[in-house]
């Protein structure tokens, strides 16, 4: 696709809304880390089959996908945490679509899913109530 040419223009452009506050770093981060480690195992347990994980890393849409559509406020997690997991999640489904899976490109489909699973991760992730009084121990 013509928005997946630069990886540089991607994480220039990433890194410009991390700085202004307007998405956070957690789900970037863990989702493109996840892929690389994920991917990683598996070329080294078979270099002959399986691609380097930085060839994962830098092609495909990864990077619009990490900084551009995984961030979006109305379906990924609320809390730290719950956007940790979620990162986590699409990450390891995108290896695995990637690795095995028949599509060319599973970046999109790997956030579809996890966005399916965001109301769920928001429930048992709750973030702190507003006002909530803090308990000192003396």
């Amino acid at each position: 696709c013509i928005g997946e040419v630069s990886v540089l223009a991607l994480l220039l452009g990433g890194v410009y809304l991390i700085a202004r506050k307007v998405i956070t770093w957690h789900i970037p981060v863990v989702y493109i880390a996840t892929v690389f480690i994920f991917t990683g195992i598996f070329n080294l347990i078979d270099p002959t089959h399986y691609a380097p994980p930085l060839i994962h890393i830098l092609a495909g849409g990864l990077f619009i996908g990490a900084f551009f559509m995984a961030t979006d406020y109305t379906t990924s997690p609320m809390t730290a945490n719950g956007q940790m997991l979620y990162a986590f999640g699409a990450g390891v489904l995108l290896s695995l679509i990637r690795l095995w899976g028949g599509f060319p490109e599973g970046c999109s489909y790997s956030i579809l899913i996890m966005n399916c699973f965001t109301p769920l991760i928001n429930k048992y992730m709750k973030p702190e109530r507003f006002g909530k009084a803090v308990k000192h121990v003396a």
